[in-house]
């Protein structure tokens, strides 16, 4: 099997706006700044050095010192947040939800496309400097999508009610996931590194953010990677104007759905709202909503005037949380960002953003899809060699795929696409006698020619048939090692749990340095990598 990769546009898993976008339709292409292509991040660094303020940096740092303050850092990680100070430092963003374990798989995929970019940038551009940044998403309330993670088919999931920013939840009660987890757990050196791993990561830090912050930073240290919580008073200060003219004028809601009108033959991703911001009260994140003259806070008896709210604004930004919708512009105004890095989904939604960036005067990044990655053993890679399948083989879907294996496996050729040509010729001539005589005779000859053609169609699918139940045991090879590599017909990334290769690697330290070799950010390949 030579070739590791498939283009995102025929692995079947990205949506349309996603592959038209990848293929730079024209249409799309006033809906953002630049494609990713590296000459493009000359002119994406001087746009956004012209509008990002000095001050900006100042703060910045000084807050990402403030966050790591009972955290050891490493050098390279250090090093970046100096280099944060200095106009030609620029930022490369991945964001993710604070999923327990890291969630699935693509966690560490954007967080290894993030810091490959940096270094293909620096390469590129050795007089500038490009610091990975992992923002995490704290103020997140949605805590059902991240409470559990998937370890060899069961769910290990940390049960509790929530609905306030997931970043402030205290993890004193993890102790008995922990123990869950460790008992699923067998021995040798990568399950004694995963279960301190969670020990340390969980039961030795207060919160979400903290623990999450130190198991990013345990797994990505050594790559300089800086992970930044938004969730800051000193950093929304910055925000401030932005949030003024969201409560007052309500500008995201007009400029994104001036932008829907053009994604019409497309799913929405997202829709804003005529506010797209939370209030936080205590353990509490709720809507702000404009009723009758007034701003309410969505299910509490708060009520504020216009004024009140903004003297709110001035003294307490911190109370005030960015939606999806605000919170890719909140990121841009207190980073010097180049390029954010996310998803399909992710992407999709940046797409409907670019006109607010616009209004807000602030630079719209370059957007980059991550990298796919699908994981394999040796063992499946020598079995799909045997049966002869390709990784486009391993991409297709099932009924495509036994299909294809049948066709290829069986004595002879199973389509009759010329015995149909050949019938089609022959009523062509008795279509010509039709034309001569009555003209309902003309209805039956094109109803025996239906009828024909239909006949060939079913003898075909049932030699098919036929062929399939002789070549049973090697398509039934060829599903089971599918199965395991699509979990419920779905991509290994957004299910699986690093965790579950425990027992296939060498260590973990070996899958993150072959990550980091394999994946290219600017390629737009789901990469095939072994393990």
């Amino acid at each position: 099997m030579p070739n590791n990769c498939i283009t995102y546009q025929k692995s079947g898993y990205f949506i349309p706006l996603i592959v038209d976008y990848l293929d730079q339709k024209s249409e799309l292409q006033s809906l953002y700044n630049r494609f990713p292509k590296i000459e493009n991040f000359k002119d994406q660094m001087r746009e956004k050095n012209e509008n990002f303020p000095f001050e900006n940096r100042e703060i910045l740092v000084s807050e990402l010192e403030k966050q790591y303050t009972n955290f050891v850092l490493s050098e390279s990680t250090l090093h970046n947040i100096k280099l944060l100070k200095q106009s030609n430092t620029y930022t490369i963003t991945t964001g993710h939800q604070l999923n327990l374990f890291t969630g699935p798989l693509y966690f560490l995929y954007k967080i290894v496309t993030t810091i490959n970019l940096c270094k293909e940038l620096k390469k590129s551009y050795p007089t500038e400097n490009f610091v990975p940044i992992y923002w995490m998403a704290t103020e997140d309330h949605d805590f059902e999508e991240i409470n559990y993670f998937n370890f060899n088919e069961e769910k290990i999931q940390w049960k509790k009610e929530s609905n306030g920013p997931v970043g402030r939840l205290e993890t004193s009660e993890l102790n008995l996931v922990f123990e869950t987890f460790s008992s699923k757990l067998g021995l040798g050196n990568n399950a004694t590194y995963l279960k301190e791993l969670f020990k340390k990561s969980y039961l030795e830090h207060e919160n979400l953010a903290d623990a999450t912050r130190y198991l990013a930073n345990e797994l990505f240290k050594n790559e300089g990677l800086v992970i930044l919580d938004g969730d800051s008073k000193e950093l929304k200060k910055i925000f401030i104007p932005q949030l003024k003219e969201e409560l007052k004028n309500q500008t995201s809601f007009k400029k994104v759905n001036e932008t829907i009108l053009k994604l019409k033959e497309y799913n929405i991703q997202v829709n804003p709202r005529e506010i797209n911001l939370f209030y936080i009260q205590n353990k509490l994140r709720e809507r702000i909503i404009f009723e009758n003259g007034s701003y309410l806070i969505n299910n509490t008896k708060l009520k504020f005037t216009e004024q009140e709210l903004l003297v709110e604004l001035e003294n307490h930004p911190e109370n005030f949380s960015p939606n999806v919708i605000l919170r890719p512009l909140y990121q841009e105004v207190i980073l010097p960002n180049l390029c954010y890095i996310g998803g399909g989904g992710e992407i999709a939604y940046w797409l409907e953003l670019k006109s607010n960036f616009e209004a807000n005067k602030i630079t719209f990044p370059i957007l980059l899809v991550r990298n796919s990655v699908l994981l394999v053993t040796e063992k499946q890679v020598s079995k799909l060699d045997k049966l002869n399948v390709s990784w486009n083989d391993v991409f297709l879907s099932q009924n495509k795929l036994l299909d294809k294996k049948t066709k290829e496996f069986s004595a002879f050729i199973i389509d009759f696409s010329e015995q149909k040509e050949t019938l089609r010729k022959q009523f062509e001539a008795l279509y010509e006698i039709a034309n001569k005589t009555d003209k309902s005779f003309l209805g039956a000859v094109k109803a025996q020619e239906i009828k024909q053609l239909k006949g060939l169609d079913n003898l075909e699918k049932k030699l098919l048939r036929a062929e399939k139940r002789i070549h049973t045991e090697k398509l039934n090879s060829i599903l089971k090692i599918q199965d395991e590599l699509f979990p419920n017909h779905g991509l290994q990334e957004r299910t699986a749990n690093f965790a579950a290769f425990y027992d296939k690697i060498n260590s973990y330290d070996a899958l993150l340095q072959k990550l980091h070799a394999d994946l290219q950010p600017l390629e737009h390949n789901f990469i095939v990598v072994t393990i």
